[in-house]
């Protein structure tokens, strides 16, 4: 039912439809949409090469595609009877220049994939196009081949990872076969849901089997160390079950924690993700402690059946080696964590999709279209119709801010001593609604950046000015400057109740206050050194895959954390600290190396298939934080438990550490 649940999901490919109901870009789009029927562009098609009669076909062919509601180009801000010559340059060369034309389409939702198909068919090869339709239709298009790209490299490398790490051919294909029920099922479900986000559909079930995967490995290794002991193998797996229930379900709270944090972002992509990952947990942790157990117990048989030889000698003496380390690496930490922590928190964010890649055709008609006419993100200004007067004085004014390229209003395109009753609707139509009136505004910016955003600014306050609150502003710009403000605040909030809801579970599991401070410390450390990379680097970060990670990367990867100070928890009992520690290293090492390397591996792969730049930002962020995690779990967490040991036993309740020497 699942599987067939699966394909009846709407997914939802628009960013913009992620932001509060409440924000101001959104209401502005709602009052317009309202008041106006004629909307603002989304899509931009140059066709080069071309006379005007030319180019006003090509405009009554993409006028007549399915999907697209509206084009403007130059014939609608000039009369094309008078010559060039004697029009403005700068409006002109906004929409024709050096025998290229370029116009500016609305295509509906909905219609982004089919009229952009169209679109390339009749611009052919030679043409661009560019803008938010492009970008939803090539995500559209890409994503469903993507998310089977990265599959069908994943899995084989998580099936011979997990073949290196067992002694039975058949048991990683019991890993998987828990895992992945439950990756159906959660896919499934969300038709209950109504729809999930691009990103959601992405990233959601890879991340949910390398970080659920972990608990079938638990349990499986526990039931693998039983059956030596123990004849019967009904009895060995209920051992190994109470023996892995703790550490599996400390896991799987944390990160069950840690993704709810998610939930309470404003900018609806966190909670679409976050709430998807929680149900993706809860089904993992059944899947794992139910049908695993049932499944083992019947097909036991073929694991004994399909012995092989460890294929990867044992860490023998491992320990030793990385305890002589312990002095340096708290060294190097202390020197780096604050540079870091620092860094990471001054790293250069986009809020959009971010760019494409110019080995696309959306990444290649970009820079095509900008070579020619350069970066031209329109906005638009919804002010109270009215006051001609003071239109006219709030025109001029935003004609003279820096950036602006053109301005197309009543009292600018149309004589204001004319008033606008007595002029035809379709003259009217664009500037004047009952209630308002509209002021289109060409910047050459970008759609987002420090000079885009401070634009959006200067307008917003030279609007307010003239009309206070009742000044309205929207446009791509503007619905990332927003974005970019509700994330900034998502970011505190997320992290916050990330750090206390995993601290607040360790404290129970571990029942000690300063076991989860050391623990946090080290996942922590290895958080900001992988998010202040990319300020060293001078390299943006995709906004939403920088908070998804910050929040991932802590919740999937103290799982390392709580496996090995469990381990070393029960062995103090009965051995010094250097001792416990050594062994701890030797026994647990190879298990958190081989679950980093799976969610490495999602990570890095994520990042090789994915050509939409948010995905492939959460991949390499959540690829090199994996690795960062090991790293971390295996020098600095040692080095920690060591330095603190004597602190560690009075603040943990009934902790009968060995007293011998």
């Amino acid at each position: 039912m699942s599987t067939i649940a699966f394909f009846a999901v709407h997914v939802n490919y628009n960013m913009m439809d992620y932001l509060p109901d409440d924000s101001p870009s959104m209401e502005a789009t709602d009052l317009m949409e309202e008041e106006f029927d004629e909307p603002i562009g989304n899509t931009r098609v140059m066709v080069e090469d071309v006379t005007i009669p030319e180019s006003l076909a090509y405009k009554e062919a993409l006028e007549n595609i399915e999907g697209v509601s509206h084009i403007t180009w130059l014939d609608d801000v000039l009369d094309l009877k008078t010559p060039l010559e004697m029009a403005d340059t700068d409006t002109v060369e906004q929409y024709y220049q050096s025998g290229a034309a370029l116009f500016s389409l609305t295509v509906d939702e909905g219609y982004e994939v089919e009229a952009m198909n169209a679109i390339y068919d009749l611009i052919g090869e030679e043409n661009a196009a560019d803008g938010e339709a492009a970008d939803t239709a090539m995500s559209q298009e890409m994503a469903d081949r993507e998310a089977m790209y990265a599959a069908a490299l994943l899995i084989p490398i998580i099936i011979i990872i997990l073949i290196l790490s067992t002694n039975s051919w058949v048991e990683p294909l019991f890993f998987l076969t828990a895992i992945g029920i439950s990756v159906i099922i959660n896919l499934g479900t969300n038709i209950f849901l109504g729809e999930i986000s691009f990103v959601t559909q992405s990233v959601a079930p890879i991340l949910q089997l390398a970080v659920s995967l972990d608990y079938a490995i638990f349990l499986l290794h526990s039931f693998s160390d039983y059956r030596k002991k123990v004849p019967d193998p009904t009895e060995a797996m209920r051992l190994a079950m109470k023996r892995s229930f703790p550490a599996i379900a400390a896991s799987a709270t944390t990160t069950f924690f840690g993704f709810i944090a998610l939930t309470f972002m404003n900018f609806e992509i966190g909670a679409d993700l976050g709430l998807n990952l929680v149900k993706g947990i809860v089904f993992s942790f059944i899947s794992v402690m139910v049908f695993l157990p049932a499944l083992t117990l019947m097909f036991y048989k073929w694991i004994d059946k399909t012995q092989h030889k460890p294929i990867v000698p044992e860490f023998k003496n491992v320990g030793k080696r990385v305890l002589k380390l312990r002095i340096p690496t708290l060294i190097f930490v202390g020197l780096l964590i604050v540079p870091a922590f620092l860094a990471q928190s001054e790293t250069t964010f986009i809020y959009g999709v971010g760019e494409q890649p110019d080995t696309t055709r959306l990444g290649a008609d970009e820079i095509q279209i900008e070579e020619q006419f350069g970066e031209n993100t329109p906005m638009v200004v919804l002010v109270p119709k009215g006051d001609v007067a003071k239109e006219e004085e709030l025109v001029y004014e935003l004609e003279n801010l820096n950036n602006i390229s053109s301005v197309m209003a009543y009292v600018n395109r149309i004589d204001p001593a004319i008033p606008s009753d007595y002029l035809d609707e379709s003259v009217t139509e664009s500037f004047y609604s009952e209630n308002y009136s509209r002021i289109t505004l060409h910047t050459d910016t970008g759609t987002e950046g420090d000079q885009a955003f401070a634009l959006v600014e200067d307008v917003q306050k030279t609007a307010m000015d003239y009309y206070g609150d009742e000044a309205h502003l929207l446009g791509e710009s503007v619905t990332l400057y927003d974005i970019k403000d509700t994330v900034q605040r998502d970011n505190t909030l997320v992290n916050w109740l990330t750090v206390i809801a995993v601290a607040i579970v360790l404290l129970a599991t571990f029942r000690s206050i300063f076991f989860p401070v050391v623990l946090l410390i080290t996942i922590q450390s290895a958080v900001w050194f992988n998010l202040s990379i990319p300020y060293f680097t001078d390299s943006t970060l995709v906004f939403v895959g920088y908070l998804i990670v910050s929040t991932v990367q802590l919740a999937a990867t103290v799982d390392y954390g709580i496996l090995f100070t469990e381990n070393y928890k029960r062995l103090r009992k009965e051995m010094t600290a250097f001792e416990a520690m050594k062994r701890t290293i030797d026994e647990k090492l190879f298990a958190i190396f081989i679950s980093a390397a799976i969610l490495s591996s999602v990570g890095f792969i994520l990042w090789i298939t994915s050509s939409n730049p948010i995905v492939g930002s959460v991949g390499l962020l959540l690829g090199r934080g994996a690795l960062l995690a090991f790293l971390s779990v295996v020098f600095l967490l040692p080095a920690l438990l060591l330095l603190f040991d004597k602190l560690i036993e009075k603040t943990t309740i009934k902790a009968n550490f060995y007293k011998g020497k």
